[in-house]
């Protein structure tokens, strides 16, 4: 894949409440990050369920290449001072 391994990268999917509330907040926390819709990417898709036991669960957020299946703004605030301090403004 081409993202940035190294920082945030949301998968999330159209229609989805959880991927809606956790972007807007991502937006309003201004966190740098590369979204992808796994309905237009079929290689994420494969992703996300090689991560989510199967199941293609959004929002599903890896941070410095650790994957995290539907995380709270906390679990991804902690995980990006730890992984990726780079995408916190």
């Amino acid at each position: 894949m081409a993202e940035d391994r190294a920082g945030v990268v949301v998968y999330w999917r159209p229609g989805c409440p959880y991927c809606m509330k956790l972007r807007l907040r991502l937006r309003l926390a201004r966190l740098r990050r590369t979204e992808i819709n796994i309905w237009r990417d079929p290689e994420a898709a494969a992703f996300v369920r090689s991560v989510a036991d199967g199941n293609e669960t959004v929002p599903t957020v890896t941070v410095g290449g650790k994957a995290m299946v539907n995380p709270s703004m906390r679990q991804l605030r902690e995980a990006v001072r730890a992984q990726a301090p780079q995408a916190d403004s």
